[in-house]
């Protein structure tokens, strides 16, 4: 069924309120209903400010970068938007149709995802 990917690049050291800010943005899609929200930790990376983070054993604090992906509908993904657009201060949103091929055990929702 058709469906829109979220993905969120922020790195691991951004925070909102106090909170690591992947972690807020996955409450908020839960408290959304959306269908579901992982967090990838990267191993290396760069973004607007050239600086290139990289993990090794001597700086496992380092920030490094961290990808939020979500699939959902297009309804369900715009209800984060607004949200995204308070707490991302520096970082990248990207959305793109996605054509979900299978999902657990749940029907499709409305063209998305249960």
């Amino acid at each position: 069924s058709a469906a829109r990917r979220l993905r969120i690049y922020i790195g691991e050291s951004d925070h909102w309120q106090g909170k690591p800010l992947y972690a807020v943005i996955v409450a908020k899609a839960k408290e959304l209903d959306l269908a579901g929200a992982s967090v990838f930790r990267g191993l290396a990376g760069y973004g607007a400010n050239s600086r290139i983070h990289t993990a090794t054993i001597l700086d496992l604090s380092a920030d490094l970068p961290v990808l939020v992906e979500i699939v959902d509908s297009p309804e369900y993904i715009a209800r984060l938007l607004p949200f995204l657009d308070q707490v991302i201060k520096e970082g990248m949103v990207t959305i793109d149709d996605v054509e979900v091929i299978t999902y657990g055990q749940k029907p499709p929702r409305g063209g998305g995802l249960s």
